[in-house]
């Protein structure tokens, strides 16, 4: 299957994918952390190049319910959310047989500028094997429920706050928002076991 991970630079759902025997590449504006077939730059140069399967991890800045009190407090922040919809949009819509959109949860604002189109389904850290909440929404486009693979979520919400939700309690730093954008390995390797056998 040929498999196309937009808007990630970490390699970890390209590699599941490649893992699994699949050709799979990333693409993000962002070099690659991990050497493997990346294409630095722009999406839309590469989005009709025939691919069986998206996985999009789109900027989730100015669409998410956790930012939203920012819009009212910083004017100039519409616009970003304007340009940020369009893009999410604009993968939701894109040429490709079977596309997997992962973002946030989303405000009102963002969902009325994608078309009021509902996320097919909300997964957690937890349902992978991973000890931590993150509430993390998939839109689906001819792809079925991701089904959960080890859920330890009772062993998870026996940790203190601060380690169930360590992505939340991370410190301010100059990467703070791209260790907070990873993808869990877990999901990473059910995606590709799950959807790479279609």
């Amino acid at each position: 299957m040929k498999v196309l991970v937009a808007c990630e630079y970490s390699g970890k759902v390209r590699d599941a994918f490649r893992a699994k025997g699949h050709e799979a590449m990333s693409c993000d504006i962002l070099p690659t952390d991990v050497e493997g077939p990346h294409y630095q730059g722009d999406v839309h140069d590469i989005i009709n190049d025939g691919w069986d399967l998206m996985i999009a991890h789109p900027p989730c800045t100015y669409l998410t319910n956790s930012g939203v009190t920012w819009l009212h407090k910083d004017p100039s922040r519409w616009a970003k959310l304007d340009d940020g919809a369009a893009f999410f949009k604009m993968l939701l819509e894109a040429p490709v047989e079977r596309i997997a959109i992962e973002n946030p949860i989303m405000h009102k604002y963002a969902k009325e500028r994608i078309g009021g189109v509902k996320q097919s389904q909300v997964v957690q850290p937890w349902m992978f094997g991973h000890m931590e909440q993150k509430a993390t929404c998939l839109w689906l486009k001819n792809l079925p429920l991701l089904e959960p693979t080890n859920n330890v979520k009772e062993q998870m919400l026996a940790l203190p706050d601060n380690e169930r939700q360590r992505l939340h309690y991370l410190p301010p730093s100059a990467d703070r928002w791209k260790k907070r954008s990873e993808t869990f390995q877990g999901i990473a390797d059910a995606m590709a076991e799950q959807w790479g056998n279609l």
